[in-house]
């Protein structure tokens, strides 16, 4: 049963994520710290950030609004990182963990907001 939204198994991932993400960037040069580096953190915080708000909300309609955006901000942090992966910021070894949860994270977002329509 869920009881908040630190049970739900995606919100646990999502803050994996944000962890990865925190120990790769630090590995990019501090000329991107105002710059990529900056946009990658906000936009893997708010997928976390906005299940939570999203499942804090009093109806299915709102959880599944916050679920597309976090889904949205998902899709935000893929194309960050591939930006990051084509400027050689580190090693594309460093990113391995990112990717598997990062698609992880894609696929269970889908399938909830797929489940919430109805």
């Amino acid at each position: 049963m869920i009881n908040s939204y630190k049970d739900l198994i995606v919100w646990q991932r999502s803050m994996e994520l944000v962890t990865e993400i925190y120990k790769i960037t630090e590995l990019f040069p501090k000329s991107e710290l105002y710059g990529i580096v900056s946009q990658m953190r906000r936009a893997a915080i708010s997928i976390p950030s906005n299940i939570a708000e999203g499942r804090k909300r009093s109806t299915r309609k709102d959880f599944r609004q916050f679920l597309i955006i976090a889904y949205a901000s998902a899709s935000e942090f893929e194309t960050q990182i591939e930006i990051s992966k084509r400027l050689n910021f580190t090693e594309i070894e460093k990113y391995e963990k990112v990717d598997i949860l990062l698609l992880e994270v894609i696929k269970m977002l889908n399938k909830m907001i797929s489940s919430l329509k109805s």
